[in-house]
């Protein structure tokens, strides 16, 4: 949607307010706070100007979207001030606000953000350390990111996520992982929490907490790779599933890349879409499956693998396409001979998408060899064989062959 009209010679100002309050201000935030004549803000960041501050207060209602929304139009004629914890470009309220009215009629004065003061109490690197921002989202986010030796930040909701994040890890078997909730961070009130995963002894340390991650792996515990081609057992599945060796190939075809978005069709268990959101924290993807309890598994492996918000649409293709975002990649698994649905996921790509097509059978791959002829593109045949037990030497078990088209549009 456009951004709302805004006089850019008036700008909205957000200034980032950290647990030290008022004392702890620039003199440019103070002025600016000081210069409002409306303060937008939370109850607790409100409480932390002073009274000499003659700006009328309004805090923000729950849920905030609706009054973020509104806010161009709620103060006409004022100079309005919206305070925010800490950098406000930082999973803050300042991000949402230059989404909805353009960089020109926002004015962002920062304070240091909760990740600048954790690191250097901490001792850590910033840019050695992974933010995972898991305000207002799900906890899962974070098993992505799961790997010995890694350092973490969550950033989360209240006092409850180092709870969660201790729970998280401990059931991927990254008990032994060291945490730290950091509470108060720059604040007379600052207090640092100790503990590990499995035995985290902290239920609810502080509403304003960040929780700090050394990873480290139980005993017997093989880490998941990062890049694409889990293994098969990481996945709950019914013997639908592209294989590993053939995933990862199909995944490099597919090319997934930050921000793009996927339609993995006819899914399955999800391989496809989960390891391609895996590949990077902004890369989206819709998961269509006909069959109810195959979508119920795709959600639940999503959550497990890390990707929480995988989209899931019940229904048969190609009708179940009409209406989803247009996708920057598809994938078919199966049902390449189903009439409509290749067409329907060629015409839904813009010039430059990627359409991927995996078939095990005669007649799918005569439908392969026809979209090759007609649209280009690469057209290769994968044959796996696996080692297995013959009496008492070892020999080789061939899987069923599988074609894969990769068509690109002009």
């Amino acid at each position: 949607m456009p951004a709302p009209e805004v006089p850019t010679d008036r700008p909205t100002v957000v200034v980032g307010v950290g647990a030290d309050g008022w004392d702890g201000l620039s003199l440019r935030a103070r002025s600016a706070i000081a210069a409002a004549d409306v303060l937008r803000g939370s109850a607790r960041q409100l409480a932390l100007v002073p009274a000499e501050v003659t700006a009328e207060r309004v805090p923000w209602p729950s849920p905030m979207g609706p009054a973020i929304r509104a806010l161009p139009s709620a103060h006409p004629g004022r100079r309005v001030v919206v305070l925010a914890s800490g950098d406000p470009m930082l999973s803050g309220i300042g991000t949402s606000l230059v989404r909805l009215l353009g960089p020109e009629a926002v004015h962002v004065v920062p304070h240091p953000s909760s990740v600048t003061l954790a690191c250097a109490r901490l001792g850590w690197a910033v840019e050695e350390t992974t933010v995972v921002p898991a305000v207002g989202r799900p906890v899962e986010l974070v098993a992505p990111h799961v790997t010995p030796g890694r350092r973490l930040l969550v950033l989360g909701s209240d006092g409850r996520t180092p709870a969660a994040v201790a729970a998280l890890l401990t059931g991927l078997g990254y008990g032994a992982s060291r945490l730290v909730a950091l509470a108060q961070l720059g604040g007379p009130g600052e207090r640092l929490f100790p503990g590990t995963a499995a035995r985290w002894p902290h239920e609810d340390p502080d509403p304003l907490v960040v929780t700090a991650v050394e990873v480290v792996a139980d005993p017997g515990t093989v880490p998941l790779p990062a890049v694409p081609g889990l293994p098969d057992d990481a996945f709950e599945h019914d013997g639908q599933l592209t294989k590993r060796d053939v995933r990862a190939a199909t995944l490099a075809r597919l090319s997934p890349m930050p921000g793009r978005l996927l339609w993995d069709v006819g899914a399955g268990a999800g391989s496809i879409g989960i390891e391609w959101m895996r590949a990077h924290p902004s890369c989206r993807a819709v998961a269509v499956e006909s069959d109810p309890a195959r979508a119920q598994r795709i959600a639940r492996n999503a959550v497990r693998l890390g990707v929480p918000d995988l989209a899931v649409v019940e229904g048969r293709a190609p009708g179940a396409l009409a209406g989803l975002p247009a996708p920057d990649a598809v994938f078919v698994g199966g049902g390449a001979t189903v009439p409509g649905v290749l067409d329907a996921c060629w015409a839904a790509l813009a010039p430059g998408g990627r359409l991927v097509v995996n078939a095990v059978t005669v007649e799918s791959e005569g439908v392969l060899a026809q979209r090759h002829a007609a649209h280009g593109g690469e057209l290769v045949r994968l044959a796996v064989a696996h080692a297995v037990p013959v009496g008492g030497f070892s020999g080789w078990k061939a899987a069923m062959p599988v074609t894969i088209w990769t068509g690109v549009k002009p």
